[in-house]
């Protein structure tokens, strides 16, 4: 059985991954500067695991892992309409994104992509800060 978080505990969760969203975006763009795609990918999908984790904390929702945060993202916010479409998009490329360059044999990950995301994950972030606030 999952303990459940005390209302402080919660709210200290949830500024704590948003912390981690930043921190990660800043590490996707050092780490494009040094030409390392694929990494960058990895920590821009955290960037925005991080924020939809705390966005999910907010609401109550509870999912364990990668698929079921996507899901309870889709489910709750996008189906909805709270969060649109596009970004609902971004979050599901990155998610393809991120496993294909960490799993695969041969993913290749370059500078075109990596800025297109960059800005996508950018956009997204500020979303989920907007319906946090």
């Amino acid at each position: 059985m999952k303990e459940t978080l005390d209302e402080q505990s919660r709210l200290g969760l949830m500024h704590y991954r948003m912390e981690r969203a930043d921190e990660a975006l800043e590490e996707a763009a050092i780490l494009s500067e040094r030409c390392h795609y694929n990494a960058a990918v990895n920590r821009l999908y955290y960037a925005c695991f991080y924020a939809v984790q705390a966005l999910l904390l907010k609401h109550h929702i509870t999912a364990t892992t990668h698929a079921g945060v996507k899901a309870m993202l889709g489910l709750h916010f996008v189906s909805k309409g709270i969060i649109s479409i596009e970004h609902g998009k971004t979050f599901n490329t990155l998610f393809e994104k991120r496993h294909s360059s960490d799993y695969e044999a041969f993913a290749y990950c370059d500078k075109t992509l990596v800025d297109d995301l960059t800005t996508m994950a950018e956009s997204f972030i500020l979303q989920i800060k907007d319906l946090i606030k």
